[in-house]
């Protein structure tokens, strides 16, 4: 497998995945005043923040972040993860929203927790992590409310170098003109085709963009890890990250 030319071959050797009762290799730290999901090396230089979905620190967007931390046998990432929902993810019980007390509760929830209001802390949360860690080479990821996240991150003057998304959520082709480092994009079947073409002919950077035939969701919290197909698709969404990083940061 070599979606991605120039890519490091020790991408592609990450760990066996853990389908149900992962544990966490890293720890969660409070850093300025923040919950934040720690993995990898302290002392690497690249460092990857991670946008998760609606569904907050979920076992698969744990694994994910280790698996980008620790996988690389060429490149040391450390990776941080915030709790931007501040220990309230989404509610499943309000999902989907079919009667009217879901939609208001889900739709309140959404009012206060919209990825715009997460970009505009981000900067302060990297000199946070910078003054407790030291000075990065900072990537995005994102997943579905992540990926609107990690597109408003990474337009004029970026604190990042580069970005990978799965499965975007709020996909808007103005934000995709604004984008200005190199960008991977893996959308499900669950993204419009319609939408996600205006989106990337939109771009103007470098660009990988890959489909999986999975549904919204399969590398983060709606990932059936238990089912060989989403498993194997899981692995490999996360070594085109890898790859995508190794080239770009």
């Amino acid at each position: 497998m070599e979606p991605i030319p120039g890519y490091s071959r020790a991408c592609c050797m990450i760990p066996p995945i853990v389908a149900k009762e992962y544990q966490e290799k890293g720890k969660y730290e409070t850093i300025g005043g923040l919950k934040i999901y720690v993995t990898g090396s302290p002392t690497a230089t690249k460092a990857l923040l991670i946008g998760y979905d609606i569904w907050g620190f979920s076992s698969q967007v744990i694994q994910g972040a280790d698996i980008l931390a620790t996988s690389d046998k060429d490149r040391s990432y450390q990776v941080f993860m915030p709790d931007f929902f501040k220990g309230e993810p989404c509610n499943k019980a309000w999902y989907p929203p079919e009667t009217d007390e879901q939609k208001k509760n889900l739709y309140g929830w959404f009012a206060t927790r919209t990825p715009a209001l997460s970009a505009e802390r981000t900067p302060q949360i990297i000199k946070d992590v910078e003054a407790v860690y030291g000075k990065k080479a900072w990537g995005a990821v994102g997943f579905c409310w992540g990926g609107k996240f990690v597109s408003l991150l990474s337009g004029p003057e970026s604190l990042f170098n580069a970005a990978a998304q799965a499965h975007p959520g709020l996909m808007d082709p103005a934000d995709a003109e604004k984008i200005t480092i190199p960008t991977c994009v893996l959308p499900s079947t669950g993204e419009s085709v319609e939408d996600m073409d205006k989106w990337e002919n939109a771009l103007k950077v470098e660009k990988y963009v890959k489909r999986f035939e999975q549904g919204h969701g399969w590398m983060s919290a709606k990932g059936d890890l238990e089912d060989e197909k989403c498993r194997e698709d899981y692995g490999n969404g996360y070594r085109i990250f890898l790859a995508w990083f190794a080239k770009h940061l």
